[in-house]
């Protein structure tokens, strides 16, 4: 009887787990011999791996065990999920019937999909993969050539990237050479859609500049042309860059869509922008299906953007979907035999138009007055009490479109204030011993606390908003957060009750008298 064991890695949900592949080989007396046991929580995919392996080894001239072998993927409780284990599989089948030396694969991480020729194939989720097999003390990856690219962004791992099952044996037999793969260049920065192309709109570009200062989601409301989508598509360019560490985290989640695989590949250090179309499921919009579970598009957005756009036409049911990832920040997905989450801190655009004839002036609106009023109902209350800032665009007029366009202001100079502004926030909570990065995350009952509750004739505004019933209780705290980061960005040490006047407009959707 042979023994053998490889290293591979299993995703479960954004977490990736090293996972070991031991196979047992053994002459059987039985009629059940030449089969393929397998136990742990393999999914029907890695069941049905020893096909891919069993057509892989014949067409890379290579003999397959004629015996009994056992299969096991420890640690069993983690789920085996996904094609990533087939290259794994094969090498260590063949090491436990002495066909294959196993001394270059000690320290070494296997991450392929086998095809039926023997080709090494692309997987999801490569940099989140080998990001754990260098935690566990890995030293060398074997991927397939698309993944390549990307498994190079990984320090301190060696990267190999042979094209098919024949050319890594012959390198386990010292016949054939394999050249590792050399980490990419730093490339420079991918240049973002620019504020300075935006005409017109200031009261919408201050309604940004606060919701990239503080974290806060935003709806704009105007007709065809006003702007919404651009102003949406600049979001990012005013938004801090990633650091290091959110870099891996997002690039992480694309990683897991399979979007860095074949040609270059980049730490996404700028933040993402993401723009469903409103005939999207829910389970493409925040994760989940009938097969493996991957992230959504909500969890793609994670430290950027989710831009929703003609949000009234959307079913009700997709946006409400939003609300508990919005509230905590982590998608969560359940199944019968696990539970996946997906980080998902997002600043939440909608777009919509005033009306579903959407005139681009109010007076040729056709719509009859119980349908133009329901329009935007089709948002649903809940929904809207989670958004900030509330901002109506009107057409823009002729002498903006007309005005020499270097007299808008940039995003770089607004991206300027915009990181004062955080730093600022970051600054003052932390000197009082709590982590919150930006105001929107400050729970409300901390802003009511003792310590940093706003003296009565400043929060003077809001008071009167909730007590005449214009606002709830989340949107008394949400007022209350967009005050302090109006009040970061004009340098103030706290609000002042204009802060909390403009903060109060804001959410309203119009000035406060």
């Amino acid at each position: 009887m042979g023994y053998a064991r490889t290293n591979t890695v299993c995703m479960v949900g954004a977490s990736a787990v090293a996972v070991t592949v031991e196979a047992s080989v053994f002459k059987s007396s039985s009629k059940g011999a030449d089969t393929v046991r397998m136990s742990g929580l393999p999914d029907n995919v890695v069941n049905q791996a020893q096909t891919r392996v069993r057509s892989a080894m014949a067409n890379s001239a290579l003999r397959f065990p004629d015996k009994s072998i056992s299969v096991n993927f420890a640690p069993a409780s983690v789920p085996t999920t996904g094609s990533a284990a087939d290259l794994a599989l094969a090498v260590t089948i063949m090491c436990a019937d002495d066909l294959l030396p196993t001394e270059r694969l000690a320290d070494a991480v296997l991450l392929a999909e086998l095809g039926l020729d023997g080709s090494l194939r692309a997987v999801p989720g490569t940099l989140p993969a080998l990001m754990e097999a260098r935690r566990s003390g890995l030293r060398t990856a074997i991927v397939a050539p698309e993944n390549a690219a990307e498994a190079a962004m990984v320090a301190d791992l060696t990267i190999l990237a042979p094209r098919d099952l024949a050319t890594l044996v012959a390198w386990v037999f010292g016949q054939t050479p394999l050249d590792p793969v050399p980490r990419p260049p730093a490339g420079e920065p991918p240049r973002l859609p620019d504020l300075a192309d935006v005409r017109g709109q200031p009261l919408a570009r201050r309604a940004l500049e606060i919701a990239a200062a503080g974290g806060h989601h935003m709806l704009m409301i105007g007709p065809p042309g006003a702007g919404k989508t651009m102003l949406a598509e600049r979001l990012p360019s005013i938004l801090p860059p990633l650091s290091d560490a959110e870099a891996v985290e997002v690039t992480s989640l694309h990683s897991l869509r399979g979007r860095l695989t074949g040609g270059a590949a980049a730490l996404l250090h700028h933040a993402p922008f993401e723009a469903p179309h409103h005939s999207i499921t829910m389970q493409a919009l925040v994760g989940g299906g009938n097969g493996s579970v991957g992230p959504g598009s909500l969890a793609l957005a994670h430290r950027g953007v989710l831009f929703i756009d003609e949000a009234p036409e959307w079913p009700r049911s997709v946006l409400d979907s939003l609300r508990q990832p919005l509230e905590c920040g982590e998608v969560r997905i359940r199944r019968a035999n696990t539970s996946i989450s997906y980080p998902a801190k997002v600043t939440l655009v909608l777009a919509a138009n005033p009306c579903p004839c959407a005139p681009n002036r109010p007076a040729d609106c056709t719509c009859p007055p119980l349908k133009r009023r329901g329009y935007l109902t089709r948002i649903s209350r809940p929904l809207m009490d989670r958004i900030d800032l509330r901002v109506h665009l009107p057409p823009v007029p002729p002498s903006a479109i007309l005005t020499d366009l270097s007299e808008a202001e940039p995003s770089g100079s607004v991206a300027k204030r915009v990181l004062r502004a955080r730093e600022a926030a970051v600054s003052r909570w932390s000197e009082s011993g709590e982590s919150w990065g930006v105001n929107s995350e400050v729970p409300g009952p901390a802003l009511r606390s003792a310590r940093w509750r706003l003296p009565p004739p400043v929060r003077k505004p809001v008071d009167d908003l909730l007590l005449k019933e214009r606002i709830t209780a989340r949107g008394y705290d949400r007022v209350l957060k967009l005050a302090w980061t109006i009040a970061d960005l004009r340098e103030h040490g706290s609000p002042t009750a204009d802060d909390v006047a403009e903060a109060g407009g804001l959410r309203l959707g119009y000035p406060l008298r």
